[in-house]
């Protein structure tokens, strides 16, 4: 199995860099430019951590996504409201998007003597949509999405280990948010640790996620639109079965491309700090054409979304890999759809998707 100091490698072979290639320790945190510090929180999956970053405003703190809502997500916490970031306020809580490990102890910290008086700033669609999910309380799912789940090719067996992971939802991992938020807008500056931050907004990962630019530094805090060692997922859900978040993705790479700069430092969710933007923006358009066009060639037979997985990923797919290697593939076939490249046919409940002869 490769070690991170081997990805580390392979990503720098291809072209990326990496300033601080050992990550901070719990409750602790680095500082990777003038008053912006980088630290870890742990999360209960394959993907083991989120990044979360401070900016030093002088009198207090400027909180950049801020973890799921766990036992060990509120331990670490903890370390670092009495370690490194004892003795200043809390003052504003910037999330991302609305994806638990970035939003999830938003309003618990919010609520925190710590944090009195501080804001949440989020895009307004990443607010209301974080805000929905957690009334979404239920012990088994909804009809509406064991269907969705059939349409894709889960069996009797899948469906039901589906069902017993519904416990483990949005709102079982997201503490409850405020009322109010101060929104995040395409094109807007505002200044947080003495730099202006533009607000650049992308899609395809989650709707309406915020990424904040430091032009005059060439500082980009990301979050999950732009990583460095791993794809970010793209997902279709129950909620927008036949939404194309892989187009919004591959439109949101190319203006990505052509705002930022190549020699930015891009602050990720995941993973490290790293320079080699645009590098990694194609290497990512790159990943989806190659996926997209093996598609075409599996298509040629009608196929389901399950059965879609040995031509779309390099590993084996697990149980807990399983809920996001379905929505991911079932993102391909409808933009393969939406492109024209192939149609969907449904029978007795399930989607079939066929390539389209010709198609480019």
């Amino acid at each position: 199995m490769k070690t991170r100091s081997d990805k580390i490698a392979e990503a720098e072979a291809a072209g990326l860099r990496f300033p601080f290639p050992e990550p901070p320790a719990s409750g602790t945190m680095i500082e990777v430019a003038a008053g912006v510090h980088w630290a870890r929180l742990p999360l209960p999956m394959a993907l083991d951590h989120v990044n979360i970053y401070l900016i030093d405003e002088g009198d207090g703190w400027t909180v950049i996504d801020t973890g799921m809502d766990t036992p060990q997500g509120r331990a670490a916490w903890e370390g670092l409201l009495a370690g490194p970031l004892a003795g200043k306020p809390v003052t504003r809580v910037v999330v991302t998007h609305f994806h638990p490990d970035h939003v999830g102890l938003a309003g618990w910290l919010l609520s925190r003597p710590e944090a009195v008086g501080a804001s949440l700033w989020m895009t307004r669609v990443g607010f209301l949509y974080a805000k929905s999910l957690q009334l979404d309380r239920w012990d088994e799912p909804p009809e509406e999405a064991v269907n969705f789940y059939r349409a894709a090719g889960y069996g009797a067996a899948e469906l039901e280990r589906m069902k017993a992971r519904a416990k483990y939802g949005f709102s079982r991992v997201c503490s409850p948010l405020p009322v109010g938020f101060r929104r995040l807008i395409e094109g807007d500056v505002f200044t947080a640790g003495g730099r202006d931050w533009r607000i650049l907004i992308g899609n395809g990962h989650a709707a309406d996620h915020a990424v904040l630019w430091c032009e005059a530094d060439g500082l980009v805090l990301a979050g999950d639109q732009i990583l460095p060692r791993i794809t970010s997922n793209i997902g279709v859900y129950p909620t927008e079965p036949e939404g194309d978040p892989l187009g919004d993705w591959l439109a949101s790479c190319a203006y990505f491309a052509e705002t930022l700069p190549e020699d930015a430092f891009v602050l990720p969710g995941h993973t490290e700090p790293f320079y080699g933007v645009r590098t990694r923006l194609a290497q990512l358009v790159t990943h989806h054409a190659s996926a997209l066009h093996a598609l075409g060639t599996v298509l040629e037979s009608p196929c389901r979304a399950i059965d879609c997985f040995e031509v779309l990923y390099d590993r084996k797919i697990t149980d807990q890999l399983l809920g996001f290697a379905i929505i991911e593939a079932v993102a391909h076939l409808n933009y393969m759809v939406a492109t024209k490249r192939a149609v969907r046919v449904t029978r007795g409940g399930v989607h079939w998707f066929e390539a389209v002869p010709g198609a480019a």
